[in-house]
């Protein structure tokens, strides 16, 4: 772990808990314990495989050791800890792979560090003073400033047009030039892109909300998010294609709610497909943003979500926003004559710019970051700016009518969670 994360709500908690592979490793930790005051009664054996059934159904200690000697893959079976250790708890891990890589891989995970076997006093009495400082310094507390919640669906109006890069965008933008907490969920379960735009893993969290929607609680949310930055988390899927999605649409609403206590802007990638399927996924949108493209099939398209629009979601500001849009050459439409059949104005075009879209994909950034300072990106941050201002809007509002006014509990993005600080992939 490479900052506290929450240290006061692991006080009522154990101080220390260990899992070790053989009683070498554990006669290295016992005097060590003692004399940090600690019980040396708290060194178990079986190492990780023991640690996750114990924590499965016991609360996670302030400091927790465990030994990954017997695993086989431990960056794939530190997931297995992820499920069942608490936010707040400190990890150290120690082995006997000495690679420099799943140092780096490790402590990337979450870990606070990492331990080369065999131990000897000094290495142990290091690593947990700092992590008892570590637990001991005084939280960060930012200065509390109420915001109202904003959230945007961003469609589609045809495949390919560009909707999930205004989305990943967007969701970026709001997150780094506005400075707030945003979750970004990407209903695309089965070919979507957030995170891969991102260049992280999409996890499981997505795919376990569809098939246990009673499952789905702040705890569920802040062990599912993908984090993606300081103020930027991710839920996204990569299901099989030969696993159909099967979901009265409860779990993608369930997700929405909980995600709205816990971030201050929501921007759901929502697939049109998924407009047909579940209507309801608009319902509590403030800002709907179409995402289309200068051909005649897109702006019939375009025409048809826009009059959808109008009728299952009254309440949203709807934003169009055209991309790929070529700089000259013969066009297969022209803006004018776009502008003319749907019947409005786009509110903001995004030039072609193909060099940028390859950088972006080459780097795994998202368009916007990749971007910065380009003229091309321009339009994204002007709808940025559009999206907050429609939510301030929208919350306003909603106080003008007396209408209870939905607040975030809190952002997610300072929990300890090992599952949604995992490493990026590896650039091949």
């Amino acid at each position: 772990m490479n900052a506290p994360w929450h240290p006061a709500r692991s006080a009522n908690r154990e101080p220390f808990l260990a899992f070790v592979c053989d009683e070498t490793t554990a006669e290295a930790l016992r005097p060590v314990a003692v004399e940090l005051g600690w019980d040396a009664g708290k060194v178990n054996k079986g190492g990780l495989r023991n640690a996750v059934q114990t924590l499965s159904v016991s609360a996670s200690p302030q400091v927790l050791f465990v030994d990954l000697s017997e695993s086989g893959d431990p960056l794939n079976d530190i997931n297995a800890l992820a499920e069942v250790c608490e936010p707040g708890t400190v990890v150290i891990a120690a082995g006997q792979v000495n690679d420099v890589r799943l140092y780096r891989d490790l402590v990337a995970s979450g870990l606070q560090d990492y331990l080369l076997k065999p131990l000897g006093p000094d290495v142990l009495r290091e690593a947990f003073t700092h992590a008892q400082a570590m637990l001991n310094a005084p939280k960060q507390v930012e200065a509390a400033v109420e915001r109202p919640h904003c959230s945007a669906g961003v469609i589609g109006a045809r495949g390919g047009v560009g909707a999930s890069t205004v989305a990943t965008s967007l969701a970026w933008l709001l997150s780094e030039k506005s400075g707030r907490s945003t979750a970004l969920l990407d209903l695309d379960v089965h070919f979507g892109i957030g995170a891969l735009a991102l260049d992280l893993e999409p996890g499981r969290g997505l795919t376990d909300a569809i098939e246990n929607p009673s499952r789905i609680d702040g705890l569920f949310i802040e062990r599912a998010m993908v984090r993606a930055g300081e103020k930027l988390a991710v839920l996204s899927a990569e299901a099989p294609i030969n696993a159909p999605v099967v979901s009265d649409g409860t779990a993608f609403y369930q997700l929405q709610e909980e995600m709205r206590a816990a971030f201050e802007c929501t921007v759901v990638d929502l697939p049109r497909g998924m407009i047909v399927q579940y209507p309801h996924l608009a319902a509590d949108l403030q800002v709907a943003v179409v995402v289309t493209e200068l051909t005649l099939a897109a702006a019939r398209d375009t025409i048809r979500i826009l009059s959808w629009l109008k009728s299952n979601a009254p309440q949203c500001q709807v934003l169009t926003i055209a991309c790929k849009a070529p700089s000259g050459g013969t066009l297969e439409i022209t803006r004018k004559d776009f502008e003319g059949s749907i019947e409005r104005k786009l509110d903001f075009v995004v030039p072609y710019d193909q060099k940028l879209a390859a950088q972006a994909a080459k780097l795994g950034k998202t368009f916007a970051e990749a971007g910065k300072g380009s003229k091309t990106v321009q339009p994204l941050i002007q709808l940025a700016e559009r999206v907050i201002g429609a939510g301030d809007a929208a919350a306003a509002q909603d106080e003008e009518d007396g209408k209870p006014k939905k607040k975030p509990k809190g952002s997610l993005m300072g929990k300890f969670d090992l599952k949604a600080m995992m490493p990026k992939r590896a650039k091949q």
